[in-house]
């Protein structure tokens, strides 16, 4: 399985930025994780594979938003009023087979850099 998210630039607060993620395998639960500079990487985001359920990291519920078009199998993370702590690289991650959790994967891609200026 391959992961491609692409998306990722620099925003003033306030602001929305769309992040996608494209992946090669049969649809798994997906989720979105980000990391600031000296950080671990936490939680933002995650879809069922077939798009009925979401979850969400309280820092980001109610301004991002994950959706899924599975017909691309293809994961998108809308990121509206924007923060500077939003700042961060931010990494789509899959399951290669289930875990029953909206934590676990097997997969990262590539991370995406998000700015978010003052």
């Amino acid at each position: 399985v391959q992961l491609q998210a692409s998306g990722g630039g620099l925003v003033q607060a306030g602001g929305s930025l769309r992040l996608s993620c494209a992946a090669s395998g049969p649809p798994y639960t997906m989720g979105w994780f980000r990391q600031a500079p000296g950080k671990e990487r936490e939680f933002v985001a995650a879809i069922s594979w077939n798009g009925g359920m979401t979850h969400y990291a309280d820092s980001v519920k109610g301004r991002f938003t994950i959706s899924r078009d599975s017909a691309e199998n293809r994961v998108y993370l809308q990121m509206n009023s924007l923060k500077p702590d939003d700042t961060a690289v931010y990494y789509c991650a899959t399951e290669t087979r289930p875990h029953n959790s909206w934590y676990e994967y097997d997969v990262y891609g590539q991370g995406t850099l998000v700015t978010v200026s003052s």
